[in-house]
């Protein structure tokens, strides 16, 4: 049941020619949520960039979702990004479209065909971030934690293995944080294994889970002390 959905061993993280992180050796189990701490320019970004495989690994062994991020060719990019959900600190939706059509361009870009199953899809997904109404609003006309509520919307319609959240909180103030985080832990619950990259601590004290820690280009597990 708790099978392995991302595993690596001695990866070295590069951005260029630059070693960012090195001697990574981690295991993230299916339905667990994973924090991953550390400063602003610790290589968090970059560390999650080679899980999407917008930076390569050139150095290590890594498995995410049933792929092999060292073999991975260009042509298999798109469909190991089907099994991931990723949610970016600026939301990055189409100012130029309603929430709906946001969502329908992410289907079809995906190979959907049948307007009534992506018209479903859509409704599922907004309404597992309480954003069900909210359909025909564009991006500027919502708030910043509504705009984000839509973003993890958007990273569910492929019903992914994994959810990579990079800093989803980041652009929040602290009680939009917390809502968005309901949503997390509540998507979470249901099944699905996060991974989110974090500066916010408030949010590891309140919803303490398993933590990983970027530091003098190491990314380790911290055990929390009990408070």
């Amino acid at each position: 049941m708790n099978e392995s959905i991302l595993s690596l061993e001695d990866v070295a993280v590069f951005q260029q020619e630059n070693m960012v992180l090195n001697d990574i050796t981690l295991e993230v189990r299916r339905g667990e949520f994973v924090y991953l701490i550390g400063k602003t320019g610790s290589g968090k970004s970059s560390f999650m960039k080679t899980l999407y495989a917008d930076l390569p690994l050139k150095e290590g062994k890594g498995e995410i979702v049933g792929f092999d991020l060292k073999s991975l060719r260009e042509k298999d990019i798109p469909y190991l990004r089907r099994k991931l959900g990723i949610v970016f600190q600026d939301f990055k939706l189409l100012p130029d479209r309603n929430v709906n059509k946001n969502m329908e361009f992410v289907l079809r870009a995906t190979g959907w065909k049948d307007q009534a199953q992506i018209d479903n899809k859509i409704l599922e997904v907004l309404e597992k971030v309480g954003m069900k109404t909210k359909g025909f609003k564009f991006p500027h006309e919502l708030s910043g934690g509504e705009q984000q509520r839509v973003a993890i919307a958007r990273a569910l319609l492929n019903d992914p293995e994994l959810i990579l959240a990079d800093e989803p909180t980041g652009n929040l103030d602290p009680q939009t944080s917390v809502e968005v985080m309901k949503v997390l832990q509540d998507i979470n619950k249901s099944g699905r294994t996060i991974l989110m990259a974090t500066h916010d601590y408030a949010l590891l004290l309140k919803y303490p889970s398993k933590t990983l820690k970027c530091d003098g280009n190491k990314v380790f597990e911290v055990v929390q002390k009990a408070v």
